[in-house]
């Protein structure tokens, strides 16, 4: 190992390249994640009406929702080709051009006809464009994750893996802030339906070139460094990842599923075409959910941190188990206060629910590195995360809708967020906390032993 490599891996100190990475991974991926949110809001709170008119109002939601979670389906795809390049050609490059390909598509939705002017042309492009966004979401997440726990000191990679983690909710607070800003200041009513959904799309230009000049300029992550000067780089990591390691990635899997599944409940706009509907129960304003959304991505963001960082200290494994409990009481805690009508309990069941996902968010992004070796981490955890997000938030906004429309109460969702909770705590128990495992090639034997309790190798 280089002797700069030597120092970024094992020191305790953090060092002045560290700090860049740190400060690159999350602005890079709140500008990711902007981009993917501004759509699934979005998607219930105007294209249904948009592009998906001729429906009627429920089939049209449900169809808007149904192209959230479409691109989910192209997530693993993206997964496989981003792990790929990021485990023979480095992690750098894949974050670059995971982010042009989101922020171009984001742009190009903002320009988009609707159906009124272009007929059935236009969700077909929209489809098109939302399948671009998920192959670049599908790689973006691996690639940031392992450039900032790479480079991290080994008491400290829980810290510094919520880093990227923390873009999640920053994004989630700057896609609700800008559209609670358009629908309440400068297009509120009509003029938003009309136009002013587009200017937070066409904003995603500007976030671009910002993220784009800052991911340029972090240093490759010093793992792969040795990889790459030891030339033992697999030319097969897919292949390789799936002979040895396949069980293991269905187990992370269902450990995000039970993450993304409430998260997307929020971030996929299910809570703000509910409250929103002026045909539903509640019948709210867009501007005030909107910001309800906003505060609870806050309390989103601080349990992240906290998550992470705690984990450095308990084991990621005790900070899943609080943050599965947590997030069970947020479930439970969710459409009682939601279905009040009011707003400050709007708000507050939002945020008990949003303390619960952070708890369980932050922590992955240091327990996913450590269990897999370092030839097949960049596929093992990007195909893991794409398919947890299939498997939990994919269609979790469209099954809201569908729930409540069939029985009529919000009580089935909730029994659908609690069973996904309790999977990924099952699925949690079942493995190892590896935190503080080595993570260079140099213990590629070590790594590769089985996390999974009832198996081993």
């Amino acid at each position: 190992m280089t002797t700069q490599a030597a120092v970024l891996v094992t020191s305790d100190k953090m060092t002045r390249e560290q700090r860049k990475v740190a400060y690159a991974t999350i602005i890079g991926t709140t500008v990711e994640w902007y981009d993917f949110f501004i759509y699934a809001a979005a998607a219930g709170l105007v294209f249904k009406d948009l592009f998906f008119a001729p429906a009627g109002n429920t089939i049209g939601t449900i169809l808007a929702f149904a192209t959230v979670g479409i691109s989910f389906l192209f997530r693993p795809l993206g997964a496989f080709l981003a792990g790929y390049l990021g485990d023979r050609y480095g992690r750098r490059i894949v974050l670059v051009m995971t982010l042009v390909l989101m922020g171009l598509a984001t742009v190009c939705i903002g320009l988009l006809p609707t159906y009124a002017s272009i007929g059935v042309a236009a969700p077909i492009i929209l489809l098109i464009l939302r399948i671009l966004q998920g192959l670049a979401a599908g790689g973006e997440w691996g690639g940031a994750v392992l450039l900032a726990v790479e480079h991290a000191p080994k008491h400290k990679r829980g810290r510094f893996g919520a880093f990227p983690q923390m873009g999640v909710p920053l994004g989630l607070i700057l896609a609700s802030a800008m559209l609670a800003l358009m629908t309440g200041v400068i297009t509120p009513g009509e003029a938003f339906v009309e136009w002013g959904w587009r200017i937070p799309f066409l904003f995603s230009i500007v976030l671009l070139f910002v993220g784009h000049w800052i991911r340029r300029t972090v240093d490759e992550s010093p793992v792969f460094e040795e990889i790459k000067q030891r030339k033992t780089a697999s030319k097969t990591p897919i292949r390789a990842l799936f002979k040895n390691h396949s069980l293991l990635v269905l187990l992370a899997a269902l450990v995000f599923a039970g993450n993304s599944a409430c998260g997307y409940m929020t971030t996929g706009g299910f809570i703000q075409s509910y409250a929103t509907n002026p045909n539903g129960p509640l019948a709210i304003p867009r501007t005030p959910v909107l910001i309800c959304v906003t505060i609870a991505s806050f309390v989103w963001l601080f349990s992240t941190f906290v998550s992470g960082t705690i984990s450095d200290y308990i084991g990621r494994k005790k900070t899943y188990l609080i943050g599965w409990a947590v997030q069970l009481g947020g479930v439970f805690a969710l459409f009682p206060l939601v279905n009040t009508g009011s707003i400050p309990l709007l708000a507050l069941g939002l945020c008990l629910l949003a303390l619960g996902i952070g708890l369980t968010y932050g922590v992955q992004s240091a327990f996913y590195s450590e269990l897999f070796p370092a030839s097949v981490r960049f596929s093992g955890i990007s195909i893991s995360y794409a398919l947890g997000a299939i498997l939990g938030g994919a269609f979790a906004p469209m099954i809201g809708t569908w729930l409540v429309s069939v029985t009529g109460t919000t009580w089935s969702v909730t029994i659908y967020l609690a069973t996904m909770t309790c999977i990924a705590l099952l699925a949690t128990l079942s493995l190892r906390d590896r935190s503080g495992i080595p993570l260079g090639p140099d213990h590629e034997e070590e790594q590769a032993k089985s996390p999974i309790l009832w198996k081993s190798q």
